[in-house]
């Protein structure tokens, strides 16, 4: 996850979670205050927040205190921790979490981008820890994890009782050090997966000019340079003079959500809506498009997955909503919640599920995901003619709305 540095009194972070070293994920919202003042300003489902009642705690440590075979053994700090932990994690959100002070520096400097790992990002359904997307280009991706794997094992160590972001940290580690998982596929048998960690860097984009004078666009991720990026891909776009365009969303994890509004707004008119944040008390807040709009006539496509997650799924929903613009593919994976960061005193932290995102319809994107125009398998592809059939599905479909025009 890499840090959105937007100096108001709030500021988004990349809302879903490069296995390597970042912490959960699509766009979430990233702001600092004390979280006594948060607790103090909520209300949960119109009821009063109570205070916890920690006689129980203090005296089952009391308890151990007195009573504990190996006094040694006792650190209090850790069983403070330990507690919070628990707490927190009684919730069930696998977005809601606590750091400790070493886990929150860790955390924040994933965020500047600078990490070590595997790169995939990850994310919890059903209880299980699951491959969201391989990014491109890094170990994940050639040791040939695909979205949707479920991960059962981390070096022998089961997940059944993981929290997602101990998956992230148990996954972690220096490059050139091994990593087994062993993964399910499809309902298939078991199988070990061993990744060499390595140095992640992030490619935001690629695109080129196929047949038909399409200019196929592929958005990795929407890292902090993206805008910049795409802007200078979209110039360079415009001057092939293109009879149509295929943006492919396919395994983008997502990452920062004013990315996902600034490149909309090429394709978009001018304060379109682009996505909703809803919070607990059920108010909306629109985001709108602010760019020029000059990809918004030339005949557009969108590939997407089951590993197209966060901000991939909003510029997606944007387009189609706004633009009836066709999506082609495998639903998205359906991460739309919105995460504050509150920091705490001692310098641990905990990130807490505050809103869910909704496309410009109201569409609630968590959990639910994207569903494709035209459904389409990756699995439909010939092996034999190495044919990506889910892109030329797009072509086909696009092929027939130029000639339409």
């Amino acid at each position: 996850m890499k840090i959105l540095l937007k100096y108001s009194k709030k500021f988004f972070l990349k809302s879903i979670l490069f296995i390597s070293a970042i912490v959960l994920g699509m766009a979430f919202e990233y702001s600092w205050q004390p979280i006594q003042t948060y607790i103090a300003s909520s209300n949960l489902s119109n009821k009063t927040v109570t205070t916890l009642n920690h006689s129980r705690l203090d005296k089952v440590w009391q308890l151990l205190n007195d009573e504990y075979i190996d006094p040694s053994a006792l650190d209090s700090e850790k069983a403070l921790f330990g507690a919070i932990r628990g707490m927190v994690s009684s919730i069930g959100d696998p977005y809601t979490s606590f750091f400790d002070p070493e886990e929150a520096k860790l955390f924040l400097s994933d965020t500047e981008g600078s990490f070590e790992g595997i790169g995939a990002e990850i994310g919890m359904r059903k209880g299980n820890i699951i491959i969201i997307a391989p990014i491109q280009g890094t170990p994940a991706q050639r040791a040939g994890l695909k979205a949707g794997d479920i991960i059962l094992q981390i070096d022998e160590i089961s997940t059944a009782n993981l929290t997602l972001d101990q998956a992230v940290s148990k996954i972690r580690g220096p490059r050139n050090t091994p990593v087994k998982l062993l993964i399910i596929r499809d309902e298939g048998e078991p199988f070990i997966i061993e990744i060499i960690r390595d140095q992640i860097t992030i490619p935001s984009l690629s695109w080129e000019m196929r047949d038909n004078n399409i200019a196929y666009l592929q958005l990795f991720n929407f890292s902090q340079r993206s805008d910049q990026e795409f802007e200078k891909a979209a110039k360079d776009i415009l001057l092939q003079k293109p009879s149509g365009i295929i943006l492919d969303l396919r395994n983008n994890p997502g990452g920062y959500l004013d990315r996902a509004v600034d490149i909309a707004g090429w394709f978009l008119p001018r304060e379109t809506a682009v996505v909703m944040e809803e919070t607990k008390d059920k108010s909306r807040t629109i985001l709108r498009s602010e760019g020029n709009g000059w990809l918004k006539d030339i005949p557009l496509i969108i590939l997407i997955n089951e590993g197209s997650a966060s901000a991939s799924e909003i510029l997606a929903g944007a387009l189609s909503e706004n633009l009836n613009i066709p999506l082609v593919g495998q639903k998205t994976f359906g991460k739309g919640s919105v995460q504050s960061l509150e920091s705490i005193s001692d310098g641990s932290a905990v990130k807490i599920t505050v809103a869910h995102w909704l496309t410009p319809n109201g569409i609630s994107i968590n959990n639910e995901g994207i569903k494709p125009t035209v459904e389409i398998t990756a699995t439909e592809t010939s092996e034999n003619t190495q044919k990506d059939a889910q892109y030329e599905k797009a072509k086909e479909i696009l092929l027939q709305r130029i000639n339409n025009n």
